[in-house]
């Protein structure tokens, strides 16, 4: 997305920013709702308008003269989206009248000297659109009344940005080639690598947008000590090495008695699918909490969830600076992890700080370790011979829940999933499934992967 041109969405809260960039994304990434304030964090989405493709960076709503700490640090990432952005949508409510944060901010955006284009939304009928006089006061001569949310106006608006985007890279230089010549080149080139997606979770200031800040080398996410700072999900793309990372730091996940405001609960259901989405899931914890306390009940839930959307999973101990000058042990805080987290046992532990940067490499070589894991094959051949060596005798199940397994097939992955070629039509007993699934782990791996077990009757075992 970074290669693309930008159009930044900017404007005081509660002005229609949010579902323009729905509706310019043809997306339902940022959260939309009546409380003002929702968007905190610069949201990025794809947009496409006659064949031309451009970036969407959606900004939280801007108080310019505020001294107040999060709309400062609001505008901190606004003024990120500006100065990358090839046009700037300006958003005012044509229901309401022109502000002192409007005027401020016209100023701030006509000094930029990029493109500007007024965009009044909630201008729904004609009527309200014939009331534009007032807008003219902000000095800004390209002046569009639209619907965001009926995407009336739009059609306007986005023919004027394309004539502002700068011509595409790949116009500039497109020699012929023959397909004889070019077929060659095709086939000795390297394919892309993979992009691997992980969803950053936890509850609310453990340090998820510090983490996200960090692993991404720039400041993509809002940090502060406020619980529940980051709302909607901020992604962000990481190429290291021949790797790419895609990371998504979602929103602080607590139980539904503690959400309040429409906002919080929409942020924890986006939280959920983005998780849902996600290879791999960073499961945030803090390590600087009493340790009386030590993994919270809310912990297990939120790594419950993983399990539940099958991601594979990197338990991150976080603030590991502030716990070792408590005198904490690692090896104290793990037993801790594994004694609540017992569903987990297969998922890697990683102790870092990430405000000081400690742990940060370990992190980056245990996520690609377990990425690779979870796209693991094993060929028929291999976990069959396997199979021949298993003491099933040693599975604790009742003798009347005992199945004689023929065979194993690996059917797919990410996660990897196993068919067993049963003798009778029976649910695989919880003690088997997890004798049978320890058993694979020792011999192949699968670290920080769930596996799924399935059962099916073999053609040529007798009736029962």
């Amino acid at each position: 997305m970074s290669s693309l041109p930008s159009l930044a969405i900017v404007g005081r809260p509660n002005v229609g920013k949010s579902t323009l960039f729905n509706r310019l994304t043809r997306s339902r990434r940022a959260i939309v709702g009546n409380e003002p304030g929702i968007t905190r964090d610069r949201i990025e989405g794809v947009g496409d308008w006659r064949g031309r493709r451009f970036a969407v960076v959606d900004t939280g709503g801007l108080l310019p003269e505020s001294a107040e700490a999060m709309p400062e640090a609001i505008l901190r990432q606004a003024r990120v989206a500006i100065a990358a952005a090839s046009v700037l949508l300006f958003v005012v409510d044509g229901r309401t009248e022109l502000a002192a944060p409007d005027l401020q901010l016209a100023r701030l955006l006509l000094h930029t000297g990029k493109p500007l284009l007024l965009v009044v939304n909630k201008m729904d009928t004609v009527r309200q659109q014939d009331e534009l006089a007032p807008f003219y006061r902000l000095g800004i001569t390209s002046m569009f009344p639209v619907s965001a949310e009926h995407g009336s106006g739009l059609d306007a608006v986005l023919d004027e940005v394309l004539r502002h985007l700068p011509p595409p890279a790949a116009e500039a230089v497109a020699p012929e080639v023959a397909p004889e010549t070019e077929a060659p080149a095709e086939a000795s080139a390297e394919p892309r690598a993979r992009e691997t997606r992980i969803a950053i979770v936890g509850r609310p200031n453990v340090g998820k947008s510090t983490l996200l800040n960090r692993l991404t080398g720039e400041e993509r996410s809002i940090v502060s000590e406020i619980a529940g700072t980051t709302r909607d999900a901020v992604d962000a793309l990481v190429e290291r090495g021949a790797a790419r990372y895609r990371f998504v730091d979602t929103a602080g996940i607590r139980r539904k008695g503690a959400t309040h405001l429409m906002a919080e609960k929409l942020s924890v259901v986006m939280a959920r699918k983005h998780l849902e989405q996600a290879d791999l899931a960073l499961v945030v914890l803090d390590g600087s909490e009493p340790a009386e306390e030590g993994v919270l009940a809310a912990d297990a839930t939120i790594a419950g969830y993983a399990i539940e959307a099958h991601r594979s999973c990197v338990i991150v101990v976080n603030k590991w600076d502030r716990a070792r000058a408590l005198g904490r042990t690692q090896a104290e805080f793990e037993r801790r992890v594994r004694e609540r987290l017992k569903f987990l046992a297969f998922a890697p532990v990683v102790f870092l700080s990430a405000l000081e940067g400690t742990g940060i490499a370990k992190l980056y070589t245990v996520m690609e370790r377990v990425a690779r894991e979870r796209r693991k094959r094993v060929s028929t051949a291999a976990i069959n011979r396997f199979l021949a060596t298993v003491d099933f005798t040693r599975a604790p199940v009742p003798v009347g829940q005992r199945i004689r397994i023929y065979y194993l097939s690996q059917v797919s992955l990410a996660p990897p999933q196993f068919v067993l070629f049963v003798d009778r039509a029976r649910p695989l007993h919880f003690a088997y499934r997890r004798f049978l699934e320890n058993q694979i782990r020792h011999a192949f791996g699968f670290e920080g992967t769930p596996i799924l077990l399935k059962t099916r009757v073999s053609k040529g075992s007798p009736a029962k």
